[in-house]
């Protein structure tokens, strides 16, 4: 429960959004440089895969950590105890999928060549490029002065889907998990999906209810699916 759903119980205390998000994000980073520092010597950090598949994970949460939280215009502050288990949870994931690519397993050379590489970096590319123009479209609906606290979002994937973003990421983690062609990236997949899936479902039922012209034929985050 942050953003629209924040309350001020059953959750806890609640802390500024900008902070949460980057205090529950960068763990991600933290993990990551830990890791390549403590591998300095090993094989997989001259690895040339290993270390674009690396920084395919580090750009994604530079952009969550730090570019997001210093572009959002004002949010409801988010409970604590969400930014807890978020934080809980990136420090776990950030370490096994960083942990693994400097320390775990080496790429072939050839890699960066292959199917599996190509499709899933085009795949993470293009699902960057989305979550981030959706996030653009949500930060643009309010103007300065604007009496009208929400809007319904209109461009890029939310003419198909109501929780773009939340469809957009689910496309990315899941390219990154082709890529990587790894448990751990497919595991960071399954619950990238199983986490935001259900609150891209939420905004959409929300929307319905609130807005009695909003688009009949969106899906709340499968495009025509779901």
């Amino acid at each position: 429960p942050y953003g629209r759903y924040s309350a001020p119980t059953g959750w806890g205390p609640l802390i500024d959004a900008r902070l949460a998000w980057f205090l529950m994000e960068s763990p991600n980073l933290w993990a990551s440089m830990a890791c390549l520092i403590i591998a300095r010597q090993e094989t997989t950090v001259r690895s040339a895969p290993n270390m674009v598949l690396l920084s395919m994970f580090i750009v994604h949460y530079l952009n969550r950590a730090i570019v997001f939280p210093l572009r959002m215009r004002a949010s409801a502050p988010m409970p604590l105890s969400v930014m807890g288990l978020a934080l809980l949870f990136c420090s776990v994931n950030g370490y096994l999928q960083a942990r693994y690519l400097t320390h775990m397993h080496r790429y072939p050379s050839d890699w960066l060549q292959s199917l599996k590489f190509v499709a899933g970096a085009t795949m993470w590319l293009h699902g960057f490029y989305l979550n981030n123009q959706a996030d653009g479209i949500l930060r643009n609906l309010r103007k300065a002065n604007d009496t009208e606290r929400y809007k319904i979002p209109r461009g890029g994937l939310f003419e198909f889907v109501s929780g773009a973003n939340y469809c957009a990421e689910i496309y990315e983690w899941f390219g990154f998990a082709v890529a990587c062609w790894s448990i751990p990236a497919a595991t960071f997949a399954v619950f990238a999906f199983l986490n935001t899936a259900p609150r891209g479902a939420a905004h959409h039922k929300w929307y319905l209810e609130k807005f009695e012209d909003y688009p009949k034929g969106r899906k709340a985050v499968i495009p025509f699916v779901w």
